[in-house]
């Protein structure tokens, strides 16, 4: 499972890449503003969920000795995708920054916890 867990960060990483790079071009460039937006940005959401999931599952079933920062950042990482829904209603125009920046954000949090010493 550990090695689950450890492949599946890169494809964190790349569904936030891809979703915070399109929706904070959309903000300046409206043509980027597709239907499709929305979709890629939920499915970078929901990966984040899925790899807390994966890494509880081995801390859990297998009983691996995990860094505390490393799930600190866990637990930050899918917070910040709450807090991002949280707002959503109350940004306005400038939405597509909101979620660019914030996907991009979490983007980097996978980053930090996947370089962290012991992380996996």
């Amino acid at each position: 499972m550990s090695a689950v867990h450890e492949a599946f960060s890169w494809v964190v990483v790349a569904a936030t890449a891809i979703a915070g790079t399109w929706a904070l071009a959309a903000q300046w460039v409206e043509p980027l503003r597709h239907r499709l937006l929305w979709p890629a940005v939920i499915v970078g959401h929901v990966v984040v969920a899925v790899q807390v999931a994966l890494g509880m599952s081995v801390v859990a079933i297998d009983g691996i000795e995990v860094n505390q920062t490393h799930l600190f950042y866990g637990f930050l990482t899918l917070m910040s995708v709450g807090l991002l829904y949280g707002y959503k209603d109350q940004i306005g125009e400038w939405r597509y920054a909101m979620y660019g920046g914030g996907t991009l954000w979490i983007m980097g949090l996978a980053i930090r916890a996947m370089t962290l010493p012991g992380a996996a």
